[in-house]
């Protein structure tokens, strides 16, 4: 039995990260620093979308949003799934959508002035 797929992914990371996920780390955190393409991403939390979809829900333009899709596939924050000539955008992985609904928790907290909670 191979021991990897038996091993249940680990949400806690107690060393200390290295240069090369800091590096990472703070790109993620870069692409969440933009209010248009967070937006994108809470989108996406509610599951894939296409650019027409998401070009319509923000109300940005077709090649703004296309850039920023861009963009978040670079930095690996999000994949694209092409059938014919529909692309399908979706988070990577539960950890992108943690980020994106803790980020936008944290600011109802700060805007509605609810007390912070563990």
């Amino acid at each position: 039995m191979n021991p990897a797929a038996t091993t249940t992914a680990s949400l806690d990371h107690p060393a200390r990260p290295d240069g090369e996920r800091l590096r990472h780390g703070a790109e993620i955190f870069a692409m969440l620093g933009e209010p248009t393409r967070l937006e994108l991403l809470w989108l996406m939390t509610r599951g894939p979308q296409t650019v027409t979809e998401l070009v319509n829900a923000v109300g940005a333009s077709r090649t703004s949003v296309s850039q920023h899709l861009a963009k978040l596939r670079h930095a690996g924050v999000v994949d694209v799934l092409r059938e014919g000539r529909t692309a399908h955008y979706s988070l990577r992985g539960g950890h992108v959508e943690r980020l994106v609904r803790e980020g936008l928790n944290h600011a109802d907290h700060v805007v509605s002035g609810e007390q912070p909670h563990q």
